[in-house]
């Protein structure tokens, strides 16, 4: 796919962002994110569609001061010690809603804040925590396509100054996870997320009738890590181009770390190798919330 890059067009990504460990670790998938956040220009805002806040509404967070939510059980207290004090955007949400009508988005001003699949993420690409941070909800009740949709409609927030971020994992598989496997991937999980990087390349409006794919059940047991992703997709697809893999990998043979960017270059972030970080010994990976 091709087309013209706007100059003042703010880039869109999606992360991989694998068990909460990551937040304070130092591997090659954090390094990545770090380069993004040194290659983006500064946003005015940041939205995060985070696999964690998967519910029956779409709605966005409408905070003056979102709370960091550790939404997760089983790890050490200095993980439930982290703060992200990020500010929110309380007019935000009427910025959502126009740029998605006649789509209905609730505003939420008490019930959710930052989970953990934003703020581990942000806790590298924008440590400061300067940049109003939103939270755009996942409506369980809806198929891939409306979300695929939805993200395409978020386009104009990119002439807004707005860094849309999809945080989940391509591959998601908790109880497939082998402790033996710390950076490897299953041979099921690499034939879908080569599937997945080929299609994001080629026709990122695809990755919604991936469901058709001979491992997607074994991948994506459960949609709610997948469809982060399609928000990255439909916003390619609104721009009439593929997006980059920024670094790719796995993780315990049944999680894809793979992070995509859409108009950034970000040259020697997905350079090295290693594992990305190791979950504590006692915590069940298919219990835990990861």
């Amino acid at each position: 796919m091709t087309g013209v890059v706007a100059p003042d067009l703010m880039p869109a990504a999606f992360i991989g962002h694998g068990n909460p460990m990551n937040a304070l670790a130092d591997n090659r998938y954090t390094r990545a994110w770090r380069a993004l956040g040194e290659a983006v220009p500064r946003p005015r805002a940041i939205l995060v569609v985070s696999a964690h806040w998967y519910i029956n509404a779409t709605a966005v967070t409408a905070m003056p001061r979102p709370r960091t939510i550790h939404d997760f059980y089983g790890f050490p207290q200095e993980l439930f010690d982290v703060d992200y004090p990020a500010p929110g955007m309380p007019s935000f949400v009427e910025e959502v809603s126009d740029a998605v009508h006649p789509t209905w988005v609730g505003a939420d001003v008490d019930s959710w804040g930052i989970d953990h699949g934003t703020w581990s993420v942000l806790m590298h690409t924008f440590p400061d925590a300067g940049i109003p941070v939103m939270q755009l909800s996942i409506n369980a009740d809806k198929p891939l396509d409306y979300h695929l949709d939805l993200g395409a409609r978020l386009a104009p927030l990119r002439e807004q100054g707005v860094l849309v971020i999809g945080s989940g994992n391509v591959v998601h598989n908790l109880g497939g996870m082998d402790g033996g496997l710390p950076d490897q991937g299953f041979d099921w999980a690499q034939r879908f997320d080569e599937h997945i990087k080929a299609t994001m390349a080629d026709d990122p409006a695809e990755v919604a009738a991936a469901d058709a794919h001979r491992d997607f059940r074994t991948a994506v047991p459960t949609p709610d890590h997948y469809i982060p992703l399609l928000y990255l997709a439909g916003l390619a697809g609104a721009a009439d181009r593929g997006a980059d893999v920024l670094v790719d990998g796995y993780a315990y043979g049944s999680l894809s770390m793979t992070a995509y960017t859409l108009d950034l270059d970000c040259p020697g972030a997905g350079d090295g190798t290693g594992a990305a970080a190791a979950l504590p010994d006692g915590v069940p990976p298919d219990g835990s919330n990861i």
